[in-house]
């Protein structure tokens, strides 16, 4: 099983919960398959906390949400850059990167597809491709965000990890009412992407590299 061989996965995230939102059921099969997942966030989106909430906390929800899903505290990094203004700060992304990877050897890195048009989130994918050139990448799916999005790689997920993803994202009460939160349209997603390989469940990725 070409799991058993990714010890070091990354997961990058722009905005705190995106991560969980593309791959939260991959997340949470991969854990189960015993491999280290690492998750990085680049911004906790201070400026679009809704009104009367505090500024961090998005902060606190991601703490929540990834252990819940399984990942050690440990292997949650969370920068501070200003949401949707990510593109402003290449440089210094790229940097962060180079030091995960300098760091860490990674097996595998998830990222949003380089097809999202969302700034922040083609930033983290264009630097990440950047920094991770030599490693295997998959780009996550947020249909909202996707101009296109071919889905060139699947993982065939049990009933276990989406109720596990579900019950994860229920952990960011600052997000809750945006329809792609809701459990009724990501189990809808889960349930077309299984369909398309014959399975109950899948996620849908992009293949960027791989790296046999």
């Amino acid at each position: 099983m070409i799991t058993g061989k990714m010890k070091n996965i990354l997961v990058l995230a722009p905005h705190t919960d995106d991560g969980e939102l593309g791959a939260g059921g991959s997340i949470s099969y991969f854990l189960e398959q015993k491999a280290k997942v690492y998750y990085a966030a680049f911004s906790t989106a201070k400026d679009s906390v809704p009104k009367g909430m505090p500024g961090d906390i998005l902060k606190t929800e991601v703490r929540k949400a990834t252990s819940h899903l399984g990942i050690d505290e440990r292997n949650l990094i969370i920068y501070d850059y200003q949401v949707r203004k990510l593109n402003y700060s290449r440089q210094e992304i790229l940097e962060d990167l180079i030091k995960l990877r300098n760091k860490i050897h990674f097996d595998l890195v998830l990222m949003p597809s380089l097809n999202d048009i969302h700034q922040d989130h083609i930033t983290v994918s264009q630097e990440g491709l950047r920094a991770f050139k030599t490693t295997s990448i998959l780009g996550y799916e947020l249909i909202w965000n996707n101009l296109t999005f071919n889905t060139t790689c699947f993982i065939r997920l049990d009933e276990r990890h989406i109720d596990n993803k579900i019950s994860a994202l229920k952990n960011y009460q600052s997000q809750k009412g945006r329809d792609y939160v809701s459990a009724d349209f990501i189990r809808s997603l889960a349930r077309a992407r299984g369909v398309q390989i014959g399975a109950e469940f899948a996620e849908a990725f992009e293949v960027i590299r791989w790296v046999i």
